[in-house]
């Protein structure tokens, strides 16, 4: 046989197609796993029905569900991009599955851009149910939807860059506790179901300054009061994703 005749020819796939791949196998097995459903489908559905329909907390004038859907919708993105990431990023660290796939043809920067496809993927899932159910509730979102796409890219960036950084520096163990206990104490205390105007003054300043409570601030401010793109979340949001993003890509380890 001459060279060059072999069916079919040896060698890498373009990266274009690996990181495709990569990513329907990454979104099927987060979609497989019934803990990760549990945290980004069924909790913030469950919290948005029962805060919309029983009178629990106080979140001020109009519809309840006018207030909770964008800080759901928030708490959706932290579930997928943070917690969720963490976790699986984290176990498979710790079992080695990195470290096998960084000896691939695939590069790492690949496989990190699949992981985020991924992400992104899940999230359009999350929004699209959550938008519905937020809708038969008799919500009534207003604002530019590119202001909140942009709010809602922004805010993936952030949570990806902090999730990642936890998974390649803790234990998997230690990420798996660090990363829902974070969780529990952003639905609380991120602007979620709970006004921040609760809080005390001194609290308010230094809880504002989180990517939680500057996403749902920000949503809230377009899909419920019509505003233009909030700057102030957008900055938040902004240094959130460089320092989190330039951390985890500095302090990463394969193994």
């Amino acid at each position: 046989m001459s060279a060059g005749t072999y069916t079919p020819k040896p060698g890498a796939a373009p990266v274009g197609r690996m990181i495709a791949a990569q990513a329907v196998l990454e979104t099927k097995m987060l979609l497989r796993n019934g803990e990760q459903l549990l945290l980004t489908v069924v909790i913030p559905s469950l919290l948005l029905v029962l805060f919309s329909t029983v009178d629990i907390v106080d979140t001020g004038e109009g519809k309840a569900v006018d207030f909770l859907a964008p800080g759901v919708l928030a708490l959706a993105v932290m579930s997928t991009a943070f917690t969720g990431q963490a976790i699986a990023t984290g176990f498979e660290r710790r079992y080695g599955v990195l470290k096998r796939l960084g000896a691939s043809p695939l590069p790492r920067w690949a496989l990190m851009t699949a992981k985020t496809l991924s992400v992104l993927v899940t999230e359009v899932l999350q929004i699209a149910l959550l938008t519905a159910i937020a809708l038969a509730l008799g919500w009534s979102p207003h604002g530019n939807p590119l202001s909140v796409a942009l709010l809602l890219v922004l805010g993936t960036a952030a949570f990806s860059g902090l999730g990642l950084l936890m998974a390649g520096t803790l234990k998997a163990e230690a990420t798996l506790a660090a990363a829902n206990l974070v969780f529990l104490l952003l639905l609380v205390g991120g602007g979620v179901v709970v006004p921040l105007d609760k809080f005390p003054d001194a609290a308010q300043s230094v809880l504002g300054l989180l990517p939680i409570s500057a996403l749902s601030d920000g949503l809230r401010d377009v899909l419920q009061d019509g505003a233009s793109l909030p700057w102030g979340a957008v900055g938040v949001l902004a240094v959130w994703s460089v320092l989190g993003l330039g951390a985890a890509a500095r302090f990463f380890r394969w193994e």
